[in-house]
């Protein structure tokens, strides 16, 4: 099958929707919002069906729950990445939070890794797995980047407290 994009970022862009719609209450809820089918939304979630999210649907689900994910996969397909306005001032304190989420993420991205590699091989299914695993992994990043750029934007010694 033909498609204008690769296979990759094909694949990628119906991860970024199943997570959003998952995001946003189900098929049924992602239907509401968008004012789509439930049968079509499966489809834009399904990787055997050629069918792809459309722009004002994807915008209307995002603003529902918050987060770009979909858009974050068309910049990169782009070669661009999306950075928030600004940095949530309260971001410092949660340095620990964020360390320890960080750490969670990382070891889930291993272990799903290191299951997939078991065997010696990467079915379709584990890659899915470990391509999920490593998306929540890097909006983790992505959120301590952003404590730590509130750190560095208060110009002085912020004070760390760690909870005991």
């Amino acid at each position: 099958m033909s498609r204008p994009i690769s296979d990759a970022w094909f694949f990628r862009i119906k991860a970024a929707t199943r997570d959003l719609i998952t995001r946003c209450g189900g098929v049924v809820r992602a239907g509401e919002i968008a004012n789509a089918s439930k049968s079509e939304v499966s489809r834009w979630q399904s990787t055997t069906d050629p069918d792809i999210i459309s722009i004002p649907e994807v915008l209307a689900l995002e603003a529902e729950c918050g987060a770009p994910l979909v858009t974050a996969v068309m910049a990169d397909l782009h070669g661009r990445r999306l950075a928030d306005e600004a940095a949530d001032p309260a971001a410092a304190s949660n340095l620990f939070r964020d360390h320890a989420e960080l750490m969670r993420h990382s070891a889930e991205v291993q272990a799903s890794m290191s299951e997939a590699l078991a065997d010696g091989t990467v079915t379709p299914a584990e890659a899915e797995r470990v391509d999920r695993d490593l998306r929540t992994l890097d909006a983790t990043v992505d959120k301590m980047r952003g404590s730590l750029a509130t750190v560095r934007s208060a110009g002085s010694v912020v004070p760390l407290k760690a909870g005991r």
